[in-house]
């Protein structure tokens, strides 16, 4: 994922995600938030393992 931080004016400024676009009034929102995001992209997961049901009978 590609993550962009753009000033769009002088009290706006937008951080892309590939094609979204979320708007903030200051830098430091869009930093916190761009932080923020990139720390729960790269925390660690967990795949649900799924079992198989079992035949009845």
């Amino acid at each position: 994922m590609k993550i962009l931080i753009k000033e769009m004016a002088k009290s706006q400024w937008q951080v892309r995600l590939d094609q979204h676009a979320v708007t903030f009034r200051s830098e430091a929102e869009a930093l916190a938030f761009t932080r923020l995001l990139e720390a729960r992209i790269h925390a660690p997961h967990q795949i649900p393992v799924l079992h198989p049901q079992r035949a009845a009978g």
